[in-house]
């Protein structure tokens, strides 16, 4: 019984050198190999534990309270392809930067490569994805107590950014009568259990990357870009541009209010690239832009310098631009690069964002639609909470058309843009924050987590879940692929409704008909505690056509 015993010290020992680098959430799978790591997590009271059947939706709910806390969160799942249903939540976070410790147990070395069941190699599974890997020994008392805790501390120090994956081998027996204390073990660390410390402290310096030659560039015609970045540094990039003169174009992502809205469609019209191809530097907040247009103009746009700052480490310029990146956090980078009052030049992009807008107003005046929605998403959130938005179409159409209010929480996975975990994702974003939250997504992306709405049924806050079922993933409507083969082999129609699903899980249910009746059901929904998954059931093609149409109308302005 000693196997069971020491695990469990093991275990609880790893847990709690956890906890002393500011992890508090913990996402917890059923099984049986992972009993050390569930037990430990549950008996330590510095942890919220949430639970849920499916590890792929398990490893989003993580992703979704590491993006909104902004703290690291552990994720615990048994041994074999439960371990593998993690990757695409790993993968977000890796280039998004949400710090995720996935705790993952295995079988002792003893066990593979010899037909023992659920034994599969974990070791290294993850490539090269995860910022830092640790493959534990099997828990033995041989090993002091302050490697175990020296190496986590270690790890946690220098995870700045993205995953670790820590890789536990458990061997049986798992449970029994523990009568072993191994207090002996554990009072090798002293006095360190009476204090909320780490038992081996390695400061990280925050170092700001300084431009020594900023005076000399704030001189300069810039254009400021502003991609994926936090509600409160979304309203201080807004401001630093505004004192400079400077333009900024706002991705949907950047909470800066986005001041020359709808520029996915006035960046198609050439009298205002010209005006953009004036600029002598272009200066990038955060990466993941949206925007096909934008996208397409800054790979082709040649000012003297381009500089991106992001704390995520890497080059993030796609279009490898002469300049500068600057790894470092945004907020400090500003404080550190004040921006001096400066006359405004390119004043006239703000006539051309006017007549966008005007375009959008008049054409989908009247309409109940996929863009009309999109457009007008603002007037449905709700007071202090917060926006969860989802890939494909949906998120074009909001930054295209749209315009947020600047500060507003808005939350998204667009690393690698999958629609994989998007429920779940948003489920993790609500329990962090515990503000009322609306998440608006399609209906493949609601189909690929369906799941995942046990997540949804008892909010903290008022939920709102739109899925936009426009049949199929037509943001392929796009493209110019044959009208067969684009049915059968892209969207892929599915036919299907909602209204059984919500019902599976408990969920409250509407299909408004009218603009009216979702801005009606929406209020409604903020007053109570409980999650109203709304169904907005579109013509197929409305919502790719009406932007094809917008860009071409605004090109020819």
């Amino acid at each position: 019984m000693s196997n069971s015993a020491f695990n469990r010290r093991w275990a609880e020992l790893l847990l709690e050198a956890l906890t002393r680098h500011g992890l508090r959430h913990v996402c917890i799978a059923p099984g049986s190999r992972s009993t050390p790591l569930t037990i430990a997590a549950a008996s330590n009271n510095k942890l919220i534990c949430h639970t849920h059947f499916d590890e792929r939706g398990l490893g989003h709910l993580a992703l979704g309270l590491a993006k909104a806390s902004q703290e690291p969160v552990a994720v615990i799942v048994t041994s074999g392809t439960a371990v593998a249903n993690l990757y695409p939540a790993l993968i977000e976070a890796s280039l998004t930067g949400e710090r995720i410790v996935f705790l993952t147990a295995d079988r002792p070395p003893e066990l593979m490569d010899c037909g023992a069941n659920q034994a599969i190699h974990q070791n290294g599974i993850f490539a090269s994805h995860p910022c830092k890997t640790i493959s534990l020994p099997r828990p033995t008392a041989d090993i002091t107590a302050s490697w175990l805790v020296s190496v986590v501390d270690h790890a946690m120090a220098n995870l700045q950014h993205g995953a670790l994956h820590i890789n536990c081998p458990f061997a049986e027996p798992l449970y029994g009568n523990e009568k072993p204390t191994y207090d002996e073990w554990l009072r090798q660390l002293g006095d360190w259990w009476k204090s909320n410390k780490p038992w081996l402290s390695q400061p990280v310096a925050n170092v700001v990357a300084e431009v020594p030659d900023w005076h000399y560039w704030q001189q300069k015609q810039g254009i400021v870009l502003a991609g994926r970045m936090s509600a409160q540094e979304g309203v201080k990039v807004a401001k630093w541009a505004k004192t400079l003169g400077w333009p900024l174009i706002g991705d949907v992502l950047s909470q800066t209010g986005q001041p020359l809205p709808c520029a996915d469609l006035w960046l198609n019209n050439p009298h205002a690239k010209e005006i953009l191809a004036q600029a002598q530097l272009v200066v990038q907040f955060g990466s993941s832009l949206t925007g096909k247009r934008l996208l397409q103009w800054q790979a082709k746009c040649q000012p003297e310098e381009f500089w991106i700052i992001d704390a995520i480490p890497g080059r993030l310029d796609p279009a490898n631009h002469r300049g500068r990146k600057l790894t470092c956090n945004i907020a400090d980078w500003l404080l550190a690069h004040p921006a001096q009052l400066c006359t405004p030049w390119a004043e006239e992009l703000i006539t051309w964002s006017e007549k966008a807008v005007n375009c959008v107003r008049a054409e989908l005046a009247g309409k109940f639609s996929e863009a009309a929605v999109a457009y007008r998403l603002n007037e449905l959130l709700p007071d202090y909470g917060q926006l969860f938005v989802g890939n494909s179409l949906i998120v074009r159409l909001i930054d295209a058309l749209g315009q947020l209010p600047a500060g507003y929480p808005i939350y998204s996975n667009r690393g690698a843009s999958g629609i994989d975990g998007l429920i779940s994702t948003m489920a993790g974003v609500q329990r962090a924050t515990i503000k009322p939250t609306l998440a608006i997504i399609g209906d493949l992306s609601a189909l690929y987590d369906l799941n995942s709405l046990a997540l949804l049924r008892h909010p903290s806050s008022s939920t709102v879940l739109i899925v936009v079922n426009n049949n199929g993933g037509q943001i392929f409507s796009l493209l110019p692929t044959p009208e067969e083969e684009r049915q059968r082999f892209y969207c892929m129609p599915q036919y299907v409704n909602f209204d059984h699903a919500a019902a599976m899980f408990g969920l409250k249910y509407v299909s408004p008909q009218s603009w009216l009746e979702l801005k009606q059901c929406t209020e409604r929904a903020w007053q109570r505690n409980e999650t109203t998954l709304i169904e907005l059931k579109v013509p197929d093609r409305e919502g790719a056509e009406c932007l094809q149409q917008l860009l071409k109308q605004v090109g020819m302005l």
